[in-house]
Formats: structure tokens, sequence, C-alpha cells
């Protein structure tokens, strides 16, 4: 599979100068399936979702969008994609199940809607559909996902493996294992459902909004290290491991410091312009 980085910054998206390398655009990573000339499977509706119309050579977007949860800085993109407002489009998402039995579409609605937005997610042009999953195992687009429920902060959060029988990559954008535990290093628990995700997995991409000197102050927003994105691929035998999610304020030559405590390590500090190919 061929692995777009849209958006890779959290929290809000960062303008201005000193993200121009890195990139400003909120979560969003684009799957295309070897062979095809577009992408079928996006994960995450964050402002990078804008920029997935460039990868569509009819203008129009067909394949689903697998949401990790509801938070704004993974949805904002959604009502600017124009790829999926084109005519022709057919564009399912799916969110993870709230337990509280409210249709997808009405979830969404709660932050897309008058008086906060303008037009509904129902109202978009083009073709959706919405719906929710529980954690599970399931195929979508050509993919199998692994869908399971792991710590964040302000409702349910999903991470994901998604496989095409080939090769895998586990997406983990908003995680805090702090809330567990501190664990052995310090940096949270290396808990069941985030190595079963990640166990030999080609590439984690993982919440990488903090380094370890700030948890004490900053965890309880619901984030992870740097530190522990590594560790985590360390402890569950993943291949590679691309920070993912970074704070807003968090200038190119502070990540450029970031990337640098990774040297001779399997870790990339992703950009919203990396493409990989597992």
């Amino acid at each position: 599979m061929r692995v777009h980085f849209l958006g890779v910054r959290g929290s809000t998206p960062a303008p201005g100068a000193e993200f121009v390398r890195y990139g400003g655009h909120t979560s969003c990573v684009a799957l295309t399936h070897d062979g095809a000339d577009a992408p079928t499977l996006l994960l995450d509706a964050g402002t990078g979702l804008r920029r997935a119309s460039a990868l569509c050579p009819t203008g129009a977007f067909t394949g689903t969008i697998l949401l990790s949860h509801l938070h704004w800085d993974h949805l904002h993109g959604l009502p600017f994609f124009l790829a999926g407002r084109h005519e022709h489009a057919h564009t399912e998402m799916i969110i993870p199940d709230q337990r509280d039995g409210e249709a997808a579409v009405e979830v969404i609605s709660r932050g897309m809607s008058p008086p906060h937005f303008p037009v509904r997610p129902d109202e978009l042009t083009g073709q959706w559909s919405f719906s929710a999953i529980a954690p599970s195992e399931f195929k979508v687009e050509g993919f199998r996902v692994v869908a399971l429920e792991i710590p964040h902060k302000g409702g349910v959060t999903y991470g994901y493996r998604v496989s095409d029988g080939h090769s895998s990559l586990t997406y983990m954008p908003d995680h805090y294992p702090s809330v567990l535990g501190l664990g052995e290093e310090g940096w949270g628990e290396y808990h069941p459902a985030a190595l079963e995700l990640a166990e030999g997995t080609d590439v984690l991409v993982h919440d990488s909004q903090l380094v370890a000197e700030e948890l004490a102050n900053e965890a309880s927003f619901g984030h992870a290290a740097v530190e522990y994105a590594a560790g985590l691929a360390r402890a569950a035998g993943a291949r590679h491991t691309a920070l993912f999610h970074y704070k807003p304020d968090r200038s190119d030559d502070a990540m450029d410091e970031i990337a640098r405590r990774f040297t001779g390590q399997p870790v990339t500090a992703s950009t919203q312009s990396l493409v990989l190919d597992l």
C-alpha cells in the first residue's frame, strides 16, 4: 500500500513560516492499494483532508473515511473536502460507537450544524453515508482493519491496524497511556490494546504531541510522548515508527531537535508531504 501523510499536526492547525517543513494541517492519512490511481481509505478528517482531493484524478472520491475519534482537529476538514463533495463522489464515514445509541450522523452533527457551522453533514453534496462500529475486525475497501479502543480523553477513541495482506500500518494518533500508570519507563503503560495493534506492524503512526519532560504538566489533555511512541514500537516489534500529531506550537526547528533524538533508530518525524510505499 501507499501511505500519504496529509496532516500531521494536533489540536489545532498551525499556520506560519515556522511550520512550513512539517506542515500545519491536522490529522489525515490516505491509503492507496498498489497499482491504484487514487486512495480509497482515509484515516481521520482533520484539515489535512483538504489535501486528499489532489490525490483523486477524476475529482471525485470513492471510498471510506475512518475516524479515530470526534475531536475537532480530526473532523474539521470534512466540509472542505472537495473530492468528497463532487457530484459523483461516494463516501462512507465510519466513527467509533459512542455506546449511547445515537446515530452516527447525529453524533457528528453535534459539532457540525448551526449555530456552530452552517451545513450539517447530511447536507453535504455528493453521496454520503454515516455509520458507527464497535471494536472489531472488519474489511473495508479491500483492507482488513482491526479497531480497538485505546485511552484518550473526552470521548471514545479507537486505534486502527490496517493491512492489505502484504503490509500493515497501525494508526494511533491520540493516545493517553499514562492515565493507566506511568509504567517502568515513566512514559505510560504498554497496555494490551496498544501492543496488539502495533505487534509486528510495518509502520506505527503514533501520537507524539509531547516529549517526556512535558508529561507532568501537559499529559492531562490526553496525549503521549515521543519516547513512548518509540518504546511501544520496540515492545511490540513494530518495524518503524512515524511520529505524528505534533503540538500546534512545535516549530520546524523544534521538530528537528526531536528527530535528532532518534538518529540511527527506525523512527521518522512525519511531515504532511511524506509518502511511504509499504
